[in-house]
């Protein structure tokens, strides 16, 4: 393997899947996207009833394996339209309503995106004494419309969801910002696991399941639905994590993590030590830099879904850490993308054929 892993055309088709909008519960085009780079690298594929969607390597060995992230973002829903026009909404996933004022958003019909606004009182005319913040029940989106009835004939209804437009961009050189890195970042990131695999000609000696789930964001679904499909021995989840090294987060509560000083391995009750232990390992013995973090409880990843399914499925959670979560200007670091893409691989490496990570053998 060489130093460095992301190609030209890695970061155009990273490009091209964080640009496209993948909302909970409507994430096909972004699943058919990831599809189609993930096919020169796996043996087959299969989806399922809600969309989730898995590239599997040696599909007929009766070892299973997966490696896994959520294609779904956040996003809105259209809940109510005023008489003046105005539309109310309702969130779909963690949308935080405080970004939301003076952002372009995208709501999706059946006649294509219709292009609005949040908008928001102008500073001149806000009651300085009695300023209001934004919050899920003020605010709103303005389309132009003159009333309730020129929304409709535009294709606005009830329950149309709403994605914002913000696209892809590098700062300073190693730096990827845009909305959605949590978590199409994870399913790039398992995605080129599989095509080193596949280029450095690795033979496994188990089924290895590139799993991209939908519906994290509103608890985990799709990672509960395809775990029971699969039945895996073996899980490795990779989501973000938060870089608390930024203003107004506080360390002691939340740990130290910061983009640049590699994945976050995670300590907690739904991670199976043994494997854990093996990634560690793995990081030491290849060099490649890591952090830690303790989570109290449940880890709020796909690991959980995985660890309590099927009577119980080793599973570990390797995190990328990113800044400013649930924003438009999510941000991540190339070097940890990259060894995150590096410590999965090498990991794999090392699992063996069987492998029960049993404490009492």
């Amino acid at each position: 393997m060489t130093t460095s892993i992301l190609t030209d055309n890695s970061l155009k088709f990273l490009e091209e899947y964080l640009n496209n909008a993948s909302p909970t519960g409507y994430e096909w085009d972004g699943q058919k996207l990831w599809m189609n780079y993930l096919k020169p690298y796996v043996d087959e594929f299969f989806t399922d009833t809600y969309g989730t969607a898995v590239g599997v390597i040696n599909p007929k060995a009766k070892f299973k394996v997966v490696i896994e992230g959520h294609a779904d973002e956040i996003s809105w829903y259209v809940n109510y339209i005023c008489d003046s026009g105005l539309l109310y909404v309702i969130r779909n996933g963690g949308s935080d309503h405080q970004i939301a004022p003076s952002k372009i958003v995208n709501i999706h019909t059946k006649n294509g995106i219709i292009k609005g606004v949040f908008g928001w009182p102008a500073i001149h005319t806000r009651n300085k004494a009695k300023e209001e913040a934004p919050k899920p029940d003020n605010i709103f989106i303005d389309v132009g419309a003159k009333d309730k009835e020129e929304v409709e004939k535009m294709g606005i209804h009830v329950g149309c969801v709403i994605t914002y437009p913000d696209q892809f961009h590098i700062l300073n050189g190693d730096k990827f910002v845009c909305r959605a890195l949590d978590n199409r970042m994870g399913g790039f990131m398992i995605a080129e696991v599989a095509r080193l695999l596949h280029e450095n000609k690795t033979k496994l000696p188990f089924g290895l399941y590139i799993t991209n789930s939908v519906q994290e964001e509103i608890g985990l679904r799709g990672a509960e639905m395809i775990a029971e499909r699969i039945k895996p021995n073996v899980a490795i989840v990779t989501d973000v994590t938060h870089d608390t090294t930024t203003p107004m987060i506080d360390k002691k509560k939340q740990g130290l993590a910061e983009i640049g000083c590699g994945p976050v391995i995670a300590y907690a009750p739904a991670v199976q030590q043994k494997l854990r232990d093996l990634i560690v390992n793995t990081a030491e013995k290849k060099l490649i830099p890591f952090q830690r973090a303790a989570l109290s409880r449940a880890t709020g990843t796909d690991t959980d879904a995985f660890a309590y399914s099927n009577g119980g499925v080793a599973s570990a959670l390797i995190s990328l850490p990113l800044r400013y979560m649930h924003t438009t200007v999510e941000m991540v670091h190339r070097d940890d993308v990259e060894n995150v893409i590096k410590l999965i691989y090498e990991t794999l490496l090392n699992i063996k054929d069987g492998e029960t990570f049993s404490y009492f053998d």
